[in-house]
């Protein structure tokens, strides 16, 4: 006999920027149907996913239906704290509901933290418009702790910061994938270097070419690769990050000259972007996903 004080709520498990199960970034993907979680209870849920976000999707009216309707609420939580804005758990929340409910909308809209968020198909991609976060110069001295914990004695080329997403861009000094790859920075060292609350990741980014490996299975050159940190969000390493890919579009445009990027999350997982940065201030970042887990979440 069926629980009356128990609910059950639809879960998926969705690997973000890749068309092959586990590569990628994984989110768990939360659709509330008619109940109405407490912010305790999301935020337990997501420690009990223990992945980088877990994502809840809502209805903003009784007769709305995930199979049909194209605008929900939206909001993401890290296993330790609700976050403004995470791409990767978006690009999933938009692949559960065109793939896993048939919904057949060409455009989903996105209530969010931060603002209206849209996800259009695009064929095998699904691309996501997200606001741009620009990047600044900043004085490196702060940070000189931080900076060797995170790249050790390797020459950084640039320091930029972008406010708005808390993020810290390193760039490398024009050197190999396998650099990059390399690093191992120590994250509770990482914490404790840096305590206030300016800086919530740290992207570490390369310019890419074809000498120094920056290229796909298929030989084609990267426009730019990264990897990023955020244990201040309870993650490590993050595998991909559609929103520090807002801040990378709006960093390598100045640097490159150009405004259309394919790039590459260097982490273990590993995934590849399509990303462009438009002329009214928002970002278009593209990749596929595919669901790997379905099934019910009782609480």
């Amino acid at each position: 006999m069926a629980d009356p004080d128990v609910k059950r709520l639809p879960i998926f498990q969705v690997d973000a920027f890749t068309d092959k199960p586990f590569a990628g970034n994984p989110a768990a993907v939360c659709l509330l149907e008619d109940v109405d979680l407490t912010d305790e209870h999301q935020q337990k849920i997501a420690a009990e996913m223990n992945l980088s976000e877990t994502a809840y999707l809502r209805k903003l009216n009784s007769d709305d239906d995930f199979s049909s309707s194209s605008k929900f609420g939206l909001r993401w939580f890290t296993p330790t704290n609700e976050v403004a804005l995470c791409g990767h758990a978006t690009l999933a929340s938009a692949a559960t509901l065109f793939y896993m409910m048939k919904n057949p909308s060409p455009q989903l809209t996105f209530q969010t933290l931060s603002g209206d968020l849209f996800a259009r198909r695009e064929g095998d991609f699904i691309s996501l418009d997200l606001p741009e976060n620009k990047t600044q110069p900043l004085d490196r001295e702060p940070y000189s702790q931080l900076l060797k914990i995170v790249v050790g004695d390797l020459t950084i080329q640039d320091l930029q910061v972008s406010h708005t997403a808390k993020k810290l861009v390193v760039r490398l000094q024009d050197g190999t994938r396998q650099t990059l790859e390399s690093l191992r920075p120590d994250t509770v060292a990482m914490l404790a270097a840096h305590t206030q609350d300016i800086i919530r990741g740290v992207i570490v980014t390369v310019k890419g070419s074809v000498e120094n490996g920056c290229v796909d299975n298929q030989g084609v050159m990267y426009d730019f690769i990264s990897r990023y940190f955020a244990p201040w969000n309870g993650i490590a390493e993050d595998p991909v990050t559609g929103s520090a890919h807002t801040v990378l579009a709006s960093y390598w445009a100045k640097e490159l000259g150009k405004t259309e990027f394919y790039a590459r999350q260097c982490s273990a997982r590993g995934g590849d972007l399509k990303v462009r940065l438009r002329e009214d201030g928002r970002v278009d970042v593209a990749g596929k996903a595919t669901v790997v887990l379905q099934g019910m979440i009782r609480i």
